[in-house]
């Protein structure tokens, strides 16, 4: 098994795009990338922390590749905004690849760059890739979000 954390704004709506994927173990949604140590929803919410909502994603490479992933975070949101994703707006919700190895990184790295060569978004490409940071599991109530109410999507894009 493998990990991959992405954050592309709201989690809720990135986690249930994961857990419908052939391969993926488990998801969990949390902060990552911040200046506090095991921080709440409301700390992170402050946009004072540094840390982005992420999904962590458990995979078996087997079954699903991390470029297949890559596909997946790079559909289930708009990686041209800066710090935002809608409605969203603050540094939790920035467009982040976090990468757990070199090759992680190679290949979030060549993702990206071949997005920018085909022109597929009219402003430039946003997402930040960084070396993975310690993942901080949200609140259970976070957990497949969702999934526990019987929404198929974010209906605002909003939480």
């Amino acid at each position: 098994m493998e990990k991959a954390t992405f954050g592309a704004g709201c989690f809720w709506g990135v986690e249930a795009e994961f857990r419908k994927v052939e391969g993926v173990i488990s998801t969990a949604v949390g902060y990552s990338g911040g200046s506090l140590t095991n921080p709440t929803y409301q700390q992170i919410c402050t946009d004072a922390t540094g840390h982005a909502e992420v999904v962590e994603v458990v995979y078996d490479p087997g079954k699903v590749s991390y470029e297949e992933l890559l596909d997946i975070f790079w559909d289930a949101h708009d990686p041209t905004q800066v710090n935002r994703q809608g409605p969203d707006i603050g540094r939790q919700y920035r467009s982040v690849i976090f990468y757990h190895s070199h090759q992680q990184q190679q290949k979030a790295q060549a993702s990206k760059e071949r997005l920018e060569r085909a022109s597929v978004y009219r402003r430039p490409i946003a997402t930040e890739i960084e070396p993975a940071q310690t993942f901080y599991r949200a609140e259970e109530y976070h957990q497949q979000y969702l999934e526990k109410r019987g929404m198929p999507s974010c209906a605002t894009g909003s939480h």
